[in-house]
């Protein structure tokens, strides 16, 4: 018989808690994920990992375990007087059990007729567990079937909705490869749709949790959770920041200088905003109440960011108007640079 060491597997200590084997379970076994790990041997880990853990959760089979005493790994031995009848499947309840085993026969199910050199330490364990399971019959589930339940996998998909969709709320159907156990444990991806309603307000950056919408439980385990993490499209004319937004608007000089009643748009319909007569470029507005919803009540703003546009291509008449402000304006915008000169020197 090969020998693994299940508690170097976990990277516990043999006197580990019940708590510690789970917690370190849960680690490796997401470390190892098919679904997750890139380590080209994870698949083979993961399988190690499961089977430690499902022989030292147990606290019979973990006894029988012990008794095996130490070994390096792989390495042959020969177990301790008794285990031949666990390998023959002359245990059964009436026997009780070798080392105190107890009510753990194989029957006819066993590893009848063969010899420990041919018996693998998983199968055995697995063996010892199904005969337990079911009152030391001997009538195992499936061959090799996992014991243990084990949660389901959370997983993450980002949900791309635009602007207009998280202002009024929307409806995602979501086509997806869920990975599910089969009878055996292994892996294999199921296409799944879900339909998820996503409320109005979501805002970019937003988690959303689906819950029992992830990866399926083994052998009965919960369901895993599936989360949406909500990212907006972007938009020709609107920044979003949470609930508010921001509009580049663009003001001709006159409009800045003399100020103006100009209509500027926003997710709902276009509203009449005055311009101050002086406003600088770069000066921001507010349209309050003009951003998103929030969930459960009012609403962003609306930030109006005034952008000064000059003319590109003028006729004769409009050089001329400009040439004579040109002319009469002191109006000096660069005033402050002759300041700080003096005030170098």
């Amino acid at each position: 018989m090969k020998f693994k060491d299940y508690y170097e597997i976990l990277g516990v200590a043999r006197d580990a808690s019940a708590d510690e084997i789970k917690k370190a379970f849960k680690k490796l076994a997401h470390k190892y994920h098919p679904d997750i790990s890139k380590d080209p041997e994870g698949e083979e880990k993961f399988k190690e990992v499961n089977e430690a853990y499902k022989t030292l959760k147990d606290p019979e089979l973990r006894k029988a375990y012990d008794q095996l005493g130490r070994h390096n790994p792989g390495e042959q031995f020969r177990p301790p007087p008794g285990w031949e009848q666990y390998a023959q499947g002359g245990f059964n309840q009436t026997h009780g059990g070798a080392g105190g085993f107890g009510g753990g026969g194989f029957g006819a199910g066993g590893f009848e007729g063969a010899g420990f050199e041919d018996v693998d330490l998983s199968e055995l364990f697995a063996q010892m567990g199904r005969a337990r399971a079911h009152g030391g019959t001997g009538r195992g589930t499936h061959a090799g079937g996992p014991s243990y339940q084990a949660p389901g996998q959370d997983f993450e998909v980002t949900a791309h909705i635009s602007l207009d969709e998280a202002a009024k709320g929307t409806m995602l159907e979501l086509n997806l490869e869920m990975p599910e156990y089969d009878a055996n444990g292994r892996v294999h991806r199921v296409p799944q749709v879900f339909k998820a309603r996503i409320p109005k307000g979501a805002t970019d950056g937003q988690k959303m949790r689906l819950p029992g919408k992830g990866g399926k439980g083994f052998n009965g385990g919960p369901n895993g959770d599936l989360y949406l993490n909500i990212a907006l499209h972007p938009h020709p004319l609107f920044r979003a920041d949470g609930h508010d937004l921001f509009l580049d608007l663009p003001v001709t000089p006159w409009e800045a200088a003399l100020g103006a009643e100009i209509d500027v748009p926003t997710l709902d319909a276009t509203v009449r905003m005055k311009i101050p007569a002086g406003t600088p470029a770069g000066r921001k507005l507010r349209l309050a109440g003009r951003g998103l919803p929030k969930p459960k009540e009012g609403q962003g703003d609306l930030y109006v960011i005034v952008q000064i546009a000059t003319p590109t291509e003028m006729n004769d008449a409009e050089k001329a108007l400009y040439q004579q402000l040109a002319e009469a304006s002191t109006f000096n915008p660069r005033g402050h640079f002759v300041a700080e000169a003096h005030r170098a020197k």
